[in-house]
């Protein structure tokens, strides 16, 4: 999978400015800048969640995985296509601002097929109407496997009715039909999302840390092979504080949802700059009553939610800084 991204990285990164092999510039070529990286999931004692996001580009220039918000239990991390740089638009388009749900009746080329919940696939609803005028700009042929997502988006959060913690990847792959073999002319249309549950596990499955990279063939460890590995990084944490030894122990026996959440929040800001190297990364938290919060808030600045946002509820996940007390 990751030459094929890093192909499209490629492409998607010179095909607006560069000379075809026959002289011909094209200007007019759409570009997708891809997020790069990798997401860790901690689901801790009481369903707090830890979460964090690494950025690990996959091009020059490439943008980091970005957080929004998707609804009242529910923030969302994407990878992969996630900024486009439109002809004669002065801003790229960055699909996590301005997200809006969009039902299943009003989406005429979408059913339901009952991979997920209602309210996570109006989220993926939205997603594909945001993309579908998008992708359709694309006219060369894409060196991407049929089964490799174009944008990925990590849905972290709470289920309805009292299910609890929950993390679901949400996939977009895409489609070409060549049009004109002598101009290499291409059509191109985003499928219908695909919906994986990564937590919680199996009953009875052991409870460990999600984690998901893009590329998924990532060489980087995981957090988890880290631990389970006794990596001299986790080593020098483990004898270090007996709060971490604790958490390292909980997940290394398939119990992390015993950890402390304090103690789990500090483990990951300890272990984060240690796996990220010079890369920058983002640690935030949620929980079922109180909301999301940031642990280690982004670089870049967060715009304020819209105005007709204001009705939503104050226990609603937002990404802005919440005042301390």
């Amino acid at each position: 999978m990751c030459a094929a991204l890093v192909a499209l990285a490629v492409l998607a990164t010179f095909c607006a400015s560069t000379v075809g092999a026959q002289g011909r510039e094209q200007e007019d070529e759409i570009v997708a800048n891809l997020a790069g990286g990798r997401i860790i999931v901690h689901v801790a004692k009481d369903g707090d969640i830890i979460f964090a996001a690494i950025n690990e580009p996959v091009e020059i220039g490439g943008v980091p995985p970005r957080l929004l918000d998707l609804d009242a239990r529910h923030v969302g991390i994407l990878l992969g296509a996630s900024e486009w740089k439109v002809p004669a638009e002065p801003k790229p388009v960055r699909l996590d601002k301005n997200f809006e749900r969009v039902s299943i009746g009003q989406s005429k080329q979408y059913q339901s097929t009952g991979e997920a919940e209602p309210d996570l696939e109006t989220i993926g609803i939205g997603f594909l109407e945001r993309l579908r005028p998008l992708v359709g700009q694309l006219r060369h042929k894409l060196d991407i496997a049929p089964d490799d997502p174009l944008l990925e988006l990590v849905i972290i959060g709470y289920g309805t009715n009292g299910y609890g913690p929950e993390v679901w990847t949400v996939e977009f792959r895409v489609q070409q039909v060549q049009i004109s073999t002598r101009e290499d002319y291409w059509q191109t249309r985003v499928l219908r999302p695909r919906f994986t549950q990564l937590y919680p596990p199996e009953k009875h499955a052991p409870r460990t840390l999600v984690e998901i990279s893009y590329p998924q063939d990532a060489k980087e460890p995981t957090l988890k092979a880290l631990i389970q590995s006794d990596d001299p990084i986790i080593a020098q944490l483990r004898s270090g504080d007996p709060r971490f030894a604790k958490v390292i122990e909980a997940v290394d026996h398939g119990q992390a949802q015993k950890a402390a959440p304090a103690d789990a929040a500090d483990f990951m800001r300890a272990v984060l700059p240690l796996m990220a190297g010079k890369q920058p990364f983002v640690l935030g938290k949620m929980e079922e009553a109180h909301g999301f919060d940031w642990i280690v808030p982004p670089e870049e600045p967060v715009e304020k939610a819209k105005e007709e946002d204001k009705n939503r509820p104050p226990e609603a996940p937002t990404l802005m800084r919440r005042p301390k007390p």
